[in-house]
């Protein structure tokens, strides 16, 4: 599998994230291996909080919530997604599936980490790929925190707006991922912070991952993915592990996943659930803050 690795320099001096990556490598499932990236801070004997991101941003995503988390006790990890962020980016978009992106991630949360009682945060890709390891390894994870994100299985259609962005995102001759950002925000963003978003992609070749993810949601019941993530909504929905539905007000792609979450999963009954306000599809960059004390509070 041919990749490429996003220069350190396009990384030097970023707003408000003065974290050093980690990294291991993974196996790529064509003999090969790619890098993955993380960043964790928190103590390290401490019950980890695995913070997922998705489509087209990476760990900076979690910036305003990290420190919030650390300063309560916990620890924080956060990697990168496979053609994201630091991360190594297979160049082809026939090299990205939705079941290698589980496996990628398996590989660096339980293989590498060796993760335990881990606290699951899935937001948009986050979500779908987190929601899936905390189903076929529930011994691995303490409680989950669902926000902005979903586990389709192609059985109910996708919202107009997400089509649209599909569209866009895959047909578009350069991606500008810090406007794609932006546009998925209810609050203005700086142009240090869109710069920041497009950093991991110097120029379209390293685009592959971003173009790719839209594709790999299941949108017909026949999808590579469906039965999987049929069977994962199952074994969640029976599941006893509690869970935080912490959605924003302002997301038109997945806002009406929030009241299903809330409704039949068996772990949501009983906790408080916020919504966080004046935020929109990535609510982390819009409100950071408040969804980071959510967290805190569902944790005590």
């Amino acid at each position: 599998m041919e990749s490429l690795r996003t220069p350190d320099a396009r990384f030097a001096g970023l707003t408000d994230f003065p974290y050093s990556p980690r990294y291991c490598e993974v196996d790529d499932q064509e003999g090969g291996r790619l890098r993955v990236a993380w960043v964790e801070d928190g103590p390290a004997d401490a019950d980890p909080v695995l913070l997922l991101h998705g489509e087209p941003s990476w760990s900076y995503l979690y910036r305003r919530m990290m420190p919030i988390l650390v300063a309560a006790g916990h620890r924080v990890v956060c990697p990168d997604l496979v053609g994201f962020g630091r991360s190594d980016k297979p160049t082809a978009i026939a090299d990205h599936s939705y079941a290698r992106h589980v496996e990628w991630m398996r590989a660096v949360a339980f293989d590498e980490l060796d993760l335990q009682r881990a606290t699951l945060v899935g937001q948009d890709w986050g979500g779908l790929i987190g929601l899936r390891l905390a189903a076929e390894h529930p011994e691995r994870f303490a409680r989950i925190v669902v926000a902005n994100t979903g586990l389709p299985t192609g059985d109910l259609p996708m919202p107009e707006i997400w089509w649209q962005f599909r569209k866009a995102i895959q047909e578009l001759p350069q991606i500008e991922v810090g406007r794609f950002v932006q546009s998925g925000c209810a609050r203005p963003m700086s142009d240090e912070v869109r710069a920041a978003y497009d950093a991991p992609f110097p120029d379209d070749s390293y685009c592959a991952g971003p173009r790719a993810m839209p594709g790999l949601v299941p949108t017909s019941p026949d999808d590579p993915a469906s039965a999987a993530n049929r069977a994962a909504w199952k074994t969640l929905s029976d599941s006893p592990t509690p869970m935080l539905v912490a959605f924003s007000d302002g997301d038109p792609i997945t806002g009406a996943m929030a009241p299903i979450f809330v409704e039949q999963m068996r772990g949501a009954r009983g906790v408080e659930h916020p919504t966080i306000h004046d935020a929109g599809h990535f609510l982390q960059e819009d409100a950071g803050e408040e969804l980071a004390e959510a967290i805190v509070r569902f944790l005590m």
